[in-house]
């Protein structure tokens, strides 16, 4: 009998107990020792019900990630759920916490399930590029109908236990905290009325019902949008249908070679390289385990801008109060307006209720003087990218705020250690580079400056998490990580763009690449005013920075959206860039003053020269410390800038085309443009020549 799976008799129910920490995962252990707990139990005459049942705070939550990878050992899963679905005696599956992926289809090959009302159940496998392989695609819409297996398969979301009880996904929520008893008492009642074998193979009405529906071809209509360039989510909706076209076992054959496809897909090894790094990046190289954190239970935000706005929803979201200070009355009121609307149409959307509304809006106190700030624990600047006017703001922070207090800048590009310079405590500065808008995206790109102290490092990451961001620790330069290598794309499309590219055919090939949206028009949704700024005071701080036909934009304010026209143009209440012929003049103009003659360019060298750019950066960024890992950079870009997933993130995309292939085009580029942007990465020459690759480091 393994050690992870017992079985016992209680009564007339025998219980099949999975017991391995932290989540009761599917390994090799839990798999061999269901089957041999169920023949265990199917032997013994006394017991009448078998109850499957988990200790810990959750039920079986899926696949281990520990076999990620390896040689799949027998037996697998299916083989386990197909003896459990046939067993002669009625097994019973009782649920807490989460029953995800494998977990909840070993309930679904149980002949009844029984939750707390606190569980969820859910099959996330199209999140790691997979499809359920163990019959989920064949059993849930036996039980649910078609539309709703493809709703929840294809997302990948969960279902709270009352819906899953609406579903017919559980036959029964329970009320009580102990999950052994609530579901001894259930099987109890099992046997105590005879309860017969139900197996869900043989439940046909909801497929009947749905035979022949056009709800497939409207998924995958929905899913070309929705799901544009992933290999998966189709295969999914292919699995399902086969629920309603074959047999049952031949349609759990169609689901095991539709899962083989989506195993050999580069898809599902982006996807998991992202799932694993996503968990990595809260590991700080250097900083120990036991670092100690300090409490943050109030924070204070200076700008109730876009920004501002932004960060303080974040806090208030998870119970955090904030002080809010703005200049004047009048930007105080209307940011604190912008969060209220944002709120209401939350509300409206069935997201949130109005009473929750109500309770985060109460959580944000508007000011107009830094006084307020006394008593903070942390108080974040979100003010213009102006470095003269941050010093000026930490100075003030330094003389108001209480010791122990973070400071933390929001800046996107400005070196925090002069930031720090204004205060006289350096060690408790750091950078909380939030992405916009800031209350939507995951990205939380902290940034330690060369005094930063270790349990500030702590501390901001700990903050991370709990406003339910993905932080990511790195270092002090111009632009950090993310904005470094996106502002030597953004030079090289402006390059391409000048040489003879329009801005939609570089954008194109980026969006073709998998990316959400491309330089230009991602330009248009930050403000052209955003970049325009941060050239004009690398301007005034020396650099020579040269013009552009986007300065040109914002002077006769086309800003992007907000003001409807940009790079793009965009009609009212449609955020779809229409290219414009009066920017194709201004760009025109701008090659003449220039004296550019227009050349046609290539999509394969735009795909080159804006993703190869960054790569060469990104190593660069490794070799100085910057980031402390590959992995750091791809969660940066994955979740701040849009770049596809299921690619990996960029120097997991750059492993897998080849580094070599990568370091012959640098070069060409180098030879042919010059440029500090081109010249070679002495790490990516390295790795080249000894055959490794950005993942080995």
């Amino acid at each position: 009998m393994s050690e992870v799976v017992t079985y016992n008799r209680d009564g007339s129910v025998g219980v099949i107990t999975v017991n391995y920490p932290p989540v009761n995962a599917l390994g090799h252990a839990v798999r061999s020792g269901l089957l041999a707990a169920l023949n265990q139990g199917l032997a013994d005459a006394e017991a009448k019900v078998l109850l499957l049942v988990c200790e810990g705070r959750t039920f079986i939550a899926g696949a281990d990630i520990r076999e990620f990878g390896k040689p799949i050992q027998e037996p697998v899963l299916p083989e386990v759920m197909n003896q459990f679905e046939n067993s002669s005696k009625p097994v019973i599956a009782a649920i807490h916490g989460t029953a995800l992926g494998g977990g909840l289809e070993t309930a679904l090959g149980c002949h009844y399930r029984v939750a707390l009302g606190s569980a969820k159940v859910g099959l996330p496998e199209v999140k790691l590029g997979l499809l359920p392989g163990a019959g989920g695609t064949q059993r849930l819409p036996r039980l649910t109908g078609a539309r709703k297996a493809l709703e929840m398969i294809t997302t990948g979301d969960f279902v709270a236990a009352p819906q899953a009880l609406e579903l017919g996904i559980v036959d029964a929520v329970e009320a009580g905290d102990d999950i052994r008893e609530v579901g001894l008492a259930y099987a109890r009642k099992a046997v105590e009325e005879g309860w017969p074998v139900r197996r869900v193979r043989d439940l046909t009405d909801k497929v009947e019902a749905d035979k022949g529906s056009e709800v497939f071809d409207e998924f995958r209509a929905a899913l070309e949008k929705k799901a544009r360039g992933l290999f998966s989510p189709f295969k999914c909706v292919d699995a399902v249908e086969a629920a309603f076209t074959l047999p049952f076992d031949e349609g759990l054959q169609r689901e095991r070679a539709l899962f083989s496809e989506c195993m050999a897909s580069p898809q599902r090894a982006g996807l998991i390289h992202a799932f694993f790094a996503e968990r990595e990046v809260s590991k700080v190289k250097g900083l120990a385990k036991d670092t100690p954190v300090r409490d943050v239970n109030s924070v204070g935000i200076i700008g109730a801008g876009t920004m501002g706005g932004g960060i303080a929803m974040n806090f208030a979201n998870v119970g955090i109060p904030v002080t809010l200070v703005e200049v004047k009355q009048e930007a105080l009121d209307k940011g604190l307006g912008v969060i209220r609307k944002n709120y209401e149409n939350s509300a409206k959307k069935g997201r949130i209720s109005q009473q929750q509304v109500e309770e985060r809006m109460a959580l944000i106190t508007g000011s107009l003087t830094y006084d307020d700030f006394k008593d903070a624990d942390m108080v974040i600047e979100a003010v213009f990218e102006n470095m003269a006017i941050k010093k000026e703001i930490f100075a003030k922070l330094d003389a108001v705020c209480k010791p122990g207090a973070i400071l933390a800048s929001n800046t996107s590009t400005l070196d925090i250690d002069e930031i720090a310079s204004a205060t006289a405590r350096p060690q408790d500065v750091v950078g909380m580079h939030f992405f916009s808008p800031a209350n939507v995206m995951k990205l939380l790109e902290n940034v330690r400056g060369s005094q930063t102290s270790d349990e500030v490092k702590a501390t901001v990451m700990a903050v991370a998490k709990k406003i339910k961001k993905v932080g990511v620790l790195v270092g002090n330069c111009y632009g950090f990580v993310g904005n470094r290598m996106l502002h030597k794309r953004g030079a090289e499309a402006m390059a391409l763009v000048n040489e003879g590219a329009t801005p939609q055919q570089v954008d194109k090939v980026l969006t073709d690449l998998g990316y959400p949206m491309g330089q230009f028009a991602m330009s248009d949704l930050a403000g052209i005013d955003v970049g325009y700024r941060i050239r004009q005071e690398r301007r005034n701080s020396g650099e020579d920075v040269p013009l552009s036909w986007l300065d040109k934009l914002a002077e006769q304010d086309r800003l992007g959206q907000k003001t409807m026209a940009g790079v793009y143009r965009y009609e009212e209440g449609s955020r779809k860039p229409i290219p414009d012929p009066a920017v194709d003049a201004i760009i025109e103009e701008f090659r003449k003053e220039q004296g550019i003659t227009p050349r046609q360019i290539t999509d394969q060298e735009i795909l080159e020269r804006c993703m190869f750019v960054m790569i060469n950066e990104g190593a660069k960024i490794l070799e100085e410390g910057i980031a402390d890992r590959s992995l750091d950079i791809d969660i940066v870009w994955i979740y701040g800038y849009g770049f596809p997933a299921y690619r990996g993130g960029p120097m997991f995309w750059a492993d897998q085309i080849g580094l070599d292939t990568i370091l012959n085009a640098v070069e060409k580029y180098y030879d042919e443009l010059g440029g500090d942007q081109w010249q070679p990465s002495a790490l990516l020459k390295k790795l080249v020549a000894d055959g490794r690759s950005f993942g080995d480091l």
